[in-house]
């Protein structure tokens, strides 16, 4: 029987394919996509920093978006290191975490909004912010106790998407709770007049708030730190993140480890609450989303399940934040750039997905489903 032979043209056909399948499509895609948002954020720069003197930024207005976008990053960072405990420990993302915020932040305004009142806010302003943490922390971090134990530990074995969809639900529902008790309208925090005015430090005019918000910010992470490097706590949680069963063997609580770890993510909300409160003076039913969401971002930018990562992911977010809008908006004359902040939350966190998915300091390493 005849041998069928092969098509000249086919084989031609074939063989471009073949050497089309083997060129490295990812990497050119990702090339071709860096140079276009290079040039983008490069022309829009270029053509801020080229207005007419009458239309240009000044330096004071530039030093305040930095000194601005670190404040308000240390706050994200603050928040951004409940989500990236909780990863460490249970790899779930925790999306009722801004919540647990939100509510630290109610808790703290009824103290604030009766030391106003009275008078005791203004004429003892270090003892009642003490007060107003230790509230906030105690409210956060009950909450965030209580969304482990009766939402999370149930579903501990269950498949990832379920924890996910829990704690999706339980963000809606603490959230619609707040608006039920506390009702739909921003109320005013009240804010001692201690902290209004200005301190120069290192010829730099800061509002007393930022100060207090820098100083907190750093002791808190500096505490976490040493936290979890030198106590038996902090071993025993670094043990249940690199392998619960091994440490279950070993005879930590793993359950017990579990729960100090959302303890600590409320706790630091708490405080994260207060200095949010305190820096923008109103609280609301829905003010754990955004910053939810912008803290969520700061972690997985940093790299999840690193608390430097979010420490730096959250001042780096900060500043993109308060410094994007103005620098690249601005050259393309598109009208409120500041309005549109939260685009660049959610511009970042793709990018940081496509480019870097471990983050700024992230290991890099591929993760076993």
């Amino acid at each position: 029987m005849a041998r069928a032979t092969k098509d000249p043209a086919t084989e031609v056909r074939g063989a471009q394919l073949g050497r089309l399948e083997r060129l490295p499509w990812r990497n050119i895609i990702l090339v071709t996509l860096s140079v276009l948002i290079v040039s983008i954020v490069s022309i829009g720069a270029f053509r801020t920093l080229t207005l007419p003197p009458d239309e240009r930024y000044s330096a004071d207005a530039w030093r305040d978006f930095i000194i601005l976008g670190v404040a308000q990053g240390s706050i994200y960072a603050l928040i951004a290191l409940g989500y990236t405990l909780v990863y460490g420990i249970l790899r779930m993302i925790n999306f009722a975490h801004g919540e647990v915020f939100m509510m630290g932040a109610f808790a703290a305004f009824f103290f604030a909004d009766a030391y106003e009142a009275s008078g005791f806010l203004d004429r003892h302003p270090i003892p009642s912010m003490a007060i107003l943490l230790v509230v906030a922390m105690l409210a956060s971090t009950s909450v965030a106790v209580l969304l482990e134990r009766l939402a999370y530990r149930p579903l501990r074995n269950a498949p990832r998407l379920v924890p996910l969809i829990t704690a999706i639900g339980a963000s809606l529902f603490l959230q619609n709770t707040a608006r039920g008790f506390f009702g739909a309208q921003s109320k005013g925090f009240g804010v001692p007049a201690a902290l209004g005015g200005t301190w120069t430090i290192l010829g730099l005019e800061l509002q007393r708030v930022q100060v207090v918000v820098f100083v907190t910010v750093i002791v808190a992470v500096a505490g976490l730190s040493l936290f979890i490097a030198r106590t038996t706590t902090g071993k025993s949680m670094r043990a249940v993140a690199a392998d619960r069963e091994i440490a279950s063997l070993m005879g930590i609580k793993v359950d017990w480890v579990i729960v100090i770890t959302f303890a600590i993510g409320g706790l630091l909300a708490g405080i994260a609450a207060v200095l949010f409160a305190i820096t923008f003076e109103t609280v609301n039913f829905s003010m754990g989303f955004r910053p939810g969401i912008a803290a969520f971002t700061a972690a997985v930018l940093g790299g999840i399940g690193s608390i430097s990562g979010a420490a730096l992911g959250g001042v780096t977010l900060g500043l993109l934040q308060s410094i994007g809008p103005a620098l690249i908006l601005t050259g393309y004359n598109i009208p409120s750039p500041f309005q549109l902040k939260d685009a660049f939350t959610f511009f970042v966190l793709v990018l940081v997905l496509i480019f870097r998915p471990s983050g700024l300091l992230g290991s890099g390493e591929a993760e076993k489903v």
